[in-house]
């Protein structure tokens, strides 16, 4: 896309420029010159003009310019674009589920534009379609708010998926801020990641591996995004039969009452384990090939047992080494190192380095913690509670999940008003 625009100049005079952007942000500026009266700047625009229609046939409207009075606009309708659209709508089935007319053109407005209810009505008059009142969208609103209105259009979704054994689902949660400063019981302040003190709403979002939806959940604004994903599991096995799941997340999104509790509910899973210390089998095996750096691909096995001594569960622990993950660990150890050392000697400010440390007013660097981090450089642990699990599974359904997560560009609920994002990912098996 080219256009012509006019820019002041630190001199005062106005300089005229075409602009040649495209949808990816990256633009170029071609220079056409500068004036100092309205007359001057005319005349550039003119070249400018010009210079952009260069090449290019012409009608015979004499200065190529179209008088009103010549060709005037009647009407304009985006007739294409909303057919593709209800045809798009037609084909997931949600007319079927949902057979509103007015829920369908609040929807497909929302698609072209997201704006409000009210504004939705000025974007299908700008269709060339006939919107609804709002006093008839306001009457609408207490039906499409049922948990029967949810779930029919759940099913739709569903059945565009194919729902099958070993169907990966992924899990994505996210805060909608709102522009009041009193809480209701349902939006109310909590945590959030842009450090926001409104009051919010937590949504939790089920999609397949696309990123295409699945069933939606909405939460109090001051509930743990750790807490939403057993409920929202629980419903979605409840809607569609299916007798086992599998949960596959990161370490940041399970707690160990969060584990705890999913696996009260009948559920396994393969989680990212934090690694505090180096394991057990990591030291035996070192102390067996002293001197010997560990092979690319090692895999180590611990059968352990977690929790509290009243309520133990027996979990299984997979640690696999890479070469490539430790090389760029030890790099990164390498630049906190350096960066100690001269924020340890003047050389620059100390900032969040957990390599300093402060005793009394004296500044040195923690050799034990560096000597561990060094340890654990390309380790990563898997945790589960799957019976006899091979580490090909647990690692293959890890990575598979990491992958269809990035590929679906992590999906999530958005907002114009804010975003906050926690992804997880499920994989769900059935007969």
């Amino acid at each position: 896309m080219a256009y012509v625009r006019t820019v002041k100049t630190a001199s005062g005079a106005v300089a005229v420029q075409i602009v040649h952007s495209n949808r990816r942000g990256s633009r170029e500026i071609e220079h056409i010159g500068s004036a100092h009266t309205p007359a001057e700047v005319e005349v550039l625009k003119t070249v400018a003009r010009q210079r952009l229609r260069a090449n290019q046939d012409a009608f015979d409207f004499d200065d190529g310019q179209v008088d009103a009075a010549e060709a005037p606009i009647v009407a304009s309708q985006a007739r294409h674009l909303w057919e593709t659209l209800t045809t798009a709508y037609r084909v997931l089935g949600l007319d079927r589920a949902c057979p509103d007319d007015v829920f369908c053109q609040l929807v497909l407005a929302r698609v072209v534009e997201p704006v409000s209810k009210l504004d939705s009505i000025r974007v299908l008059e700008e269709l060339g379609i006939e919107a609804p009142s709002y006093p008839t969208i306001k009457r609408r609103l207490p039906v499409y708010a049922t948990a029967g209105w949810r779930q029919a259009l759940a099913g739709a979704c569903a059945a565009q998926v194919g729902l099958g054994p070993a169907t990966l689902v992924l899990y994505d949660v996210t805060t909608l801020y709102f522009e009041t400063d009193e809480g209701d019981g349902f939006r109310e302040p909590g945590f959030s990641k842009e450090r926001r003190l409104e009051p919010q709403i937590t949504v939790g979002l089920l999609t397949d591996v696309r990123g295409f939806p699945l069933q939606v959940h909405a939460f109090d604004g001051n509930t743990a995004e750790t807490t939403t994903i057993l409920p929202v599991l629980q419903a979605f096995m409840a809607a569609h039969g299916l007798p086992e799941v599998t949960v596959v997340a990161d370490a940041g999104m399970m707690s160990e009452a969060n584990l705890k509790q999913i696996e009260d509910a009948g559920l396994q899973f393969i989680v990212g384990a934090r690694i505090p210390d180096v394991p057990y089998q990591v030291k035996k095996w070192r102390q067996l090939h002293a001197g010997e750096p560990i092979p690319d691909g090692q895999i180590f096995v611990q059968p352990t047992i977690m929790g509290p001594k009243a309520d133990q569960r027996r979990r299984t622990i997979f640690y696999q080494y890479r070469a490539d993950r430790a090389r760029r660990s030890l790099k990164g150890i390498d630049q906190q190192i350096a960066k100690a050392e001269k924020a340890i000697k003047g050389q620059a400010a100390i900032k969040r380095n957990r390599f300093v440390q402060l005793t009394g007013g004296t500044r040195t660097i923690n050799r034990d913690l560096e000597a561990k981090t060094r340890a654990l450089a390309g380790l990563k642990g898997y945790v589960t509670n799957l019976q006899a699990p091979t580490p090909e599974y647990v690692f293959g359904a890890y990575t598979n999940c990491g992958r269809s997560r990035r590929a679906s560009g992590c999906p999530s609920p958005t907002s114009e008003r804010g975003r906050s994002t926690t992804t997880n990912a499920s994989r769900s098996k059935h007969t």
